[in-house]
């Protein structure tokens, strides 16, 4: 699990990102990214009720989202707030292929 420092929490956090934040997309990820003026990246993850209305599949999913960014966060540049945002074609997926898709979309972006 993230450290709590390193999640976006605020609504105006998340509306600064998606006011001022740049925009990327893959297959069935999509992600918003704008700088954040401090020494570490925070990142949020958005599952909506269009992926599925069980609150336990959601829940799930961005656990499994987080935990890939954990895994890779000391290779990410530093100095960004990320929001990460799913379709619901993501619950068809497998571990491995949403790592990879993930992993892509941050190496396009924030990687060092």
């Amino acid at each position: 699990m993230l450290p709590k420092e390193h999640k976006l929490k605020k609504k105006n956090d998340f509306k600064a990102v998606f006011n001022n934040g740049r925009y990327c997309q893959k297959s069935f990820i999509k992600l918003k990214f704008a700088k954040n003026n401090l020494q570490k990246n925070r990142f949020g993850f958005i599952v909506g009720l269009k992926v599925s209305k069980k609150a336990v599949e959601r829940n799930q999913i961005k656990r499994r989202l987080e935990e890939i960014t954990r895994l890779i966060f000391n290779e990410l540049k530093q100095g960004f707030d990320v929001v990460v945002m799913v379709d619901p074609v993501i619950k068809e997926k497998i571990y491995s292929e949403i790592k990879e898709e993930l992993v892509g979309l941050y190496k396009k972006v924030i990687w060092k």
